[in-house]
């Protein structure tokens, strides 16, 4: 594994941050994201909006 970057979080081999799991539940991220379930997967959200990144998946719900 890399040593962390400046900003401490976990990278891949190939020097890309993780992805969050997809089995997160919307009520235990950070931030919650509005217009999704508290109970919704990040998995499903993912399916829903069409995009990978939690920081995509919050823009296209600010748009709904």
């Amino acid at each position: 594994m890399k040593e962390p970057g400046l900003d401490n979080r976990h990278r891949n081999q190939d020097g890309r941050i993780d992805q969050k799991r997809s089995d997160a539940v919307n009520k235990n991220l950070p931030i919650p994201i509005p217009n999704f379930s508290p109970q919704a997967t990040v998995g499903t959200m993912r399916k829903a909006t069409g995009e990978t990144s939690i920081r995509g998946i919050r823009e296209v719900a600010k748009k709904r």
